[in-house]
């Protein structure tokens, strides 16, 4: 079974919401939010042994292609794939199961990843990729994913109706999938944690490849040609030349939308692992530790009468704050960003704004 598990990795993100140190030009999934490692490089290590570098695959933009290389070392040249054009999972997956396809045959299973994940617990990520996968690859015509149990009455999440549970054998409860919901407003987010039977969608997906394409035929008929194509132009070794022009022709659609909200044959992995996809500044203060004052300083800080901080500066400039508390202070070479807190996720209208002004667009 191991020997026809894939990774693919999905890492064409920007990133916006830790901006100014993500930037169109060096995204999220490359930056070192976390320790030493970029967040891709933390993706990829939690694979292995599961998954050696070889059969890993990651999907990006075109213009990151070079980088990843550069931080991938381990993993062949060929199988890192710059798409030509942004838009979205849907496309991006179909693309990638057909190269899965062309290598493994359309009984490999493919374990479908975002690139910028916070998991500490790399062994039990493991155990659940590798339940999934098993299932996926003896359940004709099933997909799988992975519900997160919520803490909280989140909006900044997709949701998962589970039903009942479901007969493996694994180590790992999984539920039948009952329907994906779109990130709700407060009200129906406190009904679903009430609930107890929803979770959150994790963006992680495990399924044969020989299923995904029954389902591309059955719910998004645009993405079956579009797997058909590239899977010819890989056994023409024709993609460099002829995927361009292909691609661009699709329209933008995520995998959720085109497919898993549609379809019907859906198991749910139960998360035994800590998760965490770090969708902005203050998501930080879930995987770092605070001083005394309840700030978290990365770079040469200090403050007076301060609380509860998150600075993100360099080693060789001084950060310095006097009676602040709940704010984000982001310092790079070019940008300075200052903000609360609780208004981080608003970093997006900031660089839609920038992006209006022509003398701004460089920083973005």
């Amino acid at each position: 079974m191991n020997n026809n598990i894939y990774a693919v990795i999905m890492a064409g993100g920007r990133g916006e919401r830790f901006w100014p140190r993500s930037r169109n030009a060096r995204p999220k999934q490359l930056q070192k939010l976390l320790g030493d490692r970029t967040m891709l490089e933390m993706t990829a290590s939690r694979l292995q042994p599961l998954v050696p570098p070889e059969r890993i695959l990651v999907v990006t933009n075109r213009d990151y292609a070079g980088q990843i290389r550069s931080v991938l070392p381990e993993v062949p040249p060929e199988n890192i794939i710059g798409e030509p054009a942004a838009r979205d999972t849907g496309p991006c997956v179909a693309l990638a199961a057909a190269l899965v396809a062309a290598r493994g045959g359309a009984d490999a299973v493919m374990l479908t990843l975002p690139a910028d994940h916070a998991i500490e617990q790399a062994g039990q990520l493991r155990a659940v990729l590798k339940d999934a996968a098993e299932l996926a690859a003896t359940r004709p015509g099933w997909l799988f994913t992975i519900g997160v149990n919520p803490t909280e009455p989140a909006t900044g999440y997709g949701y998962i109706h589970c039903g009942g549970a479901l007969e493996t054998g694994t180590g790992t409860r999984f539920f039948r999938g009952l329907g994906f919901k779109e990130k709700p407003d407060a009200a129906t987010a406190e009904r679903f944690l009430a609930a107890g039977c929803y979770r959150w969608n994790s963006g992680m997906f495990i399924w044969q490849v020989r299923s995904l394409m029954q389902a591309f035929e059955r719910y998004a008929p645009q993405l079956a040609g579009l797997f058909r194509d590239v899977l010819e132009m890989e056994r023409r070794n024709a993609l460099e030349t002829e995927l361009p022009e292909r691609f661009v022709k699709e329209p933008r659609i995520s995998i959720d939308y085109a497919v898993m909200e549609k379809a019907e044959n859906v198991g749910v992995a139960e998360c035994r692992f800590d998760w965490d996809d770090l969708g902005s500044w203050p998501a930080l203060r879930n995987h770092l530790k605070p001083d005394s004052d309840g700030n978290l300083a990365d770079g040469l800080f200090a403050g007076v009468d301060c609380r509860n901080l998150i600075v993100s500066g360099r080693p060789s400039h001084l950060v310095a704050a006097i009676g602040v508390e709940d704010l984000v202070i982001v310092e790079t070479e070019d940008a300075t960003l200052v903000c609360r807190a609780d208004q981080a996720q608003r970093i997006k209208e900031l660089l839609k704004l920038a992006d209006s002004r022509p003398e701004l667009r460089e920083f973005l």
